[in-house]
């Protein structure tokens, strides 16, 4: 499995137990980044970006909101438990879900979200 990166928000509680538990459990192929550490170039998302959903860089590939979470989750033992979670009846579902859930998050520790001129990735605020 080629070597990919999972970046997260350190300063979210919830992310930061999930990646705890993703760090026990990952191979080497996944290196997993907190967002706060982390200098910002210009071939990344911006950083309200990085914070708004979770990302996962795959070669030059961006990965964004829950296809994220289970493409990192792929680098355990367990990733076969989350890959239902792409069907695409499953996904019409979970990925509405998972932006509602990081909008109410983003709004909850840092305020209103970026204009949606900022917003560059895959999943827009909505």
């Amino acid at each position: 499995m080629t070597k990919e990166t999972l970046y997260y928000d350190g300063a979210c509680p919830l992310c930061a137990r999930e990646m705890k538990h993703l760090a026990k459990l990952k191979r080497e192929s996944l290196d997993l980044v907190d967002i706060h550490g982390l200098e910002i170039t210009d071939e990344m998302p911006s950083k309200e970006n990085l914070l708004l959903n979770l990302h996962l860089k795959r070669g030059e590939e961006w990965v964004v909101g829950a296809d994220a979470n289970v493409a990192a989750w792929q680098h355990t033992r367990f990733g076969a438990l989350w890959a239902w979670l792409r069907w695409p009846v499953i996904k019409q579902i979970v990925d509405p879900v998972y932006a509602f859930w990081a909008k109410r998050r983003y709004e909850g520790l840092y305020g209103d979200l970026p204009a949606k001129s900022d917003i560059t990735d895959t999943q827009t605020a909505e």
